[in-house]
């Protein structure tokens, strides 16, 4: 039982030792790996941004136009329902005959 628990210490101080001596040649390689890391999803984010707000005005171009056309076509409407005005008819006043 002394011998297992032996072994166990050896093994946690051979470990504890090891990470220390491996820690700065982790933190130094993994930093700069982290930076890029940090760096390429700022850049994706600010695409998505982009994207997102092409799209956007995309959408608002076709609403605005679908505005247009119905406020268009509704006009048109209103227009042709009128009875033509006075300066139209070039001054004289058109009645409709009954015969």
């Amino acid at each position: 039982m002394l011998e297992k628990n032996t072994e166990k210490l050896v093994v946690g101080t051979a470990l504890a030792f090891a990470a220390s001596t491996l820690w700065p040649i982790v933190k130094n390689t993994l930093k700069p790996l982290a930076a890029t890391g940090v760096q390429g999803a700022t850049g994706l984010t600010g695409r998505i941004q982009y994207v997102l707000q092409v799209a956007r005005d995309e959408i608002e171009d076709i609403v605005a136009e679908a505005q247009f056309e119905r406020m268009r076509k509704q006009l048109d409407r209103d227009i042709s329902a009128e009875p033509p005005s006075f300066e139209e008819t070039g001054g004289s006043v058109h009645v409709k005959s009954n015969d």
